[in-house]
């Protein structure tokens, strides 16, 4: 899938039923920072969570096969990343591309933080924070 570099913002939301609309509601944060003006007209992309990686693999899982997709992140890259979840082990979790996982330890829910990634596997990255909350 490929990933418009218009992009605004990334999160989880369910679709509800109020009255007789299905809604999907943009988080408060999204408002509040100026990523989203209410009134204005945006296109939503509907991504099923089924296929993301819901598990940490373990540190000996070294090789992709090469009929897999390849990671949509490399080794010492950059992220901006919204810290979506927190896994088993208390890292923070968050999702990009494809619902491929990165795990930033010492991050909670909500927090918007630049990362370098330090490890990359099939299923899951690990990034480290450089700089903390970012707009």
């Amino acid at each position: 899938m490929e990933i418009s570099e218009n992009l605004l913002c990334l999160f989880n939301a369910e679709v509800t039923l109020t009255d007789d609309e299905y809604v999907v509601e943009i988080p408060r944060r999204e408002v509040e920072n100026g990523i989203v003006t209410p009134g204005d007209v945006y296109r939503v992309a509907l991504i099923d969570r089924a296929d993301e990686a819901q598990t940490e693999s373990t540190p000996d899982e070294e090789t992709i096969p090469p009929s897999e997709p390849q990671p949509p992140v490399e080794q010492g890259e950059l992220r901006y990343v919204e810290i979506e979840d927190i896994g088993k082990q208390g890292d923070g979790i968050a999702r990009v591309e494809r619902g491929y996982v990165i795990i930033v330890p010492d991050a909670d829910v909500g927090e918007r933080v630049k990362v370098e990634i330090t490890e990359v596997k099939s299923n899951f990255a690990v990034g480290e924070i450089v700089e903390e909350e970012f707009a």
